[in-house]
């Protein structure tokens, strides 16, 4: 529900700020305050799942996004969808922040790898019919039929949920939730991911740019300072000595700036430098998630047998061969020459992400999988947003030498920069060994 909400909605930002008759730079919001809230509640989201039960949390998730969806759908103006946004925002993070904890919970170990590769199959068929299905809904039933469909599959959700997942509320005195830990960190990742989204459009040099890092640094440098003082920190900073977690943390940012670059980057290629209309270049763009959708279980399957680190490694690395040959793509490459790396990066990502997630999780200990599941799914939207800020950095700066005809020149320079990153943590994966199975 929650990746088909995502892809639905920036498939048809167009159609929406039209309707709400609101500028491209201001219906963008839409987008990029859901993102940015998302990012900034996902780590206070899972440590309140480890004080107070995972299953309250991930209820009230349902519960949140089922009301924020259907005041989506009702918004008179576009400043009250945004507003309705943020609520729907924090309902998401309540479910992504605790979702892997569960199930984390449920599986043991050894089943652990493809519990994560079914979940992210359905993350990836949500991605794969978001846009078209958003397309028929809008046609027949208008654009605030994209939010109402929301409604009636969390009450199922919320049902579902209440009556089948276990009640894991701990036992005894709960410790104090670390509150300004929290707030200097909210603080702290939105200021820095929004001058990351915002920065290739207002200048990396710009006053607003500048300005939003710097607090963004000071709020972030407070939040380590409070964490290494507090009693119960809401990041328990011990976890990133473990070798397993922070490889995985930081592979999975990376695959994540990867994987986002080559969704910014595509649409100009397709559209803006050959010519497809949008239905045809989403046609191609489906490459991507359908392989990603196939492969995780089965790779997740596999992790669970025969251990993450091989299959995380040859994941990287086939991405990393898929964005290379992609880069390669010009204005009179034959388009089944496009879709075939994507094809590849899909097969790549489907194979590294579910290995990831089981490693990340299981080098976690039992009453930090809510911390861990925020770190995971904040690692995944900070990745979002760095690769965004990157690809749109180098494309820009070509597309300004070169001009117009440097459309595909700039997208290709993207992609070689994106690729070269992406070796990182291929590189970094093999290295850092497996986790052990504490869970």
């Amino acid at each position: 529900m929650s990746a088909l909400d995502a892809s639905i909605v920036s498939a048809l930002l167009p159609v929406v700020g039209r309707a709400l008759h609101a500028s491209v730079a201001g219906i963008e919001w839409v987008v990029t305050v859901y993102l940015l809230v998302i990012s900034g509640v996902l780590l206070g989201l899972g440590r309140l799942g480890d004080l107070h039960g995972h299953k309250g949390v991930y209820v009230g998730g349902f519960a949140g996004f089922m009301i924020s969806s259907g005041l989506c759908g009702l918004a008179p103006t576009a400043a009250w969808l945004i507003f309705f946004r943020v609520l729907q925002a924090v309902a998401a993070a309540m479910l992504f922040a605790n979702s892997p904890a569960i199930l984390t919970s449920t599986f043991p170990a050894a089943e652990r790898g493809r519990a994560l590769g079914l979940q992210s199959t359905m993350t990836y068929l949500g991605l794969s019919v978001g846009a078209p299905l958003g397309g028929i809904l809008t046609v027949h039933f208008g654009w605030r039929s994209i939010f109402f469909v929301n409604v009636p599959v969390a009450a199922l959700g919320l049902y579902l949920s209440r009556r089948v997942i276990t009640r894991d509320r701990p036992e005894g005195r709960t410790p104090p939730f670390d509150r300004l830990g929290a707030t200097l960190f909210f603080l702290g990742i939105f200021a820095l991911l929004l001058a990351l989204n915002r920065g290739y459009v207002w200048g990396w040099g710009a006053p607003p740019t500048l300005g939003l890092v710097a607090g963004a640094l000071a709020a972030l440098s407070g939040f380590l300072v409070v964490e290494r003082g507090h009693p119960h920190p809401m990041l328990d900073l011990s976890l990133f000595r473990r070798r397993a977690f922070a490889g995985s943390v930081f592979s999975s940012l990376m695959s994540y700036v990867a994987h986002n670059a080559i969704l910014f980057l595509l649409p100009f290629y397709l559209v803006a430098a050959r010519g497809l209309d949008p239905e045809h270049a989403g046609l191609v763009f489906m490459a991507e998630p359908l392989l990603m959708m196939l492969t995780s279980p089965i790779a997740g399957t596999l992790s669970d047998r025969f251990g993450s680190r091989r299959l995380t490694t040859l994941g990287l690395c086939i991405l990393v061969t898929g964005i290379l040959l992609l880069s390669q793509a010009g204005p009179a490459t034959p388009l089944g020459s496009v879709v075939t790396p994507l094809a590849v990066c899909g097969l790549g990502l489907g194979c590294f992400i579910a290995p990831n997630n089981s490693r990340l999780l299981g080098a976690a200990p039992r009453q930090r999988q809510g911390i861990a599941s925020g770190v995971m799914a904040a690692a995944r939207n900070v990745g979002m947003v760095v690769g965004v800020g990157i690809a749109g950095a180098v494309y820009t700066t070509v597309v300004v030498r070169t001009g117009p005809a440097g459309v595909s020149q700039g997208v290709s320079s993207a992609l070689k920069v994106i690729g070269a990153l992406t070796v990182v943590p291929a590189l970094t994966s093999w290295l850092e060994g497996e986790a052990p199975a504490e869970v």
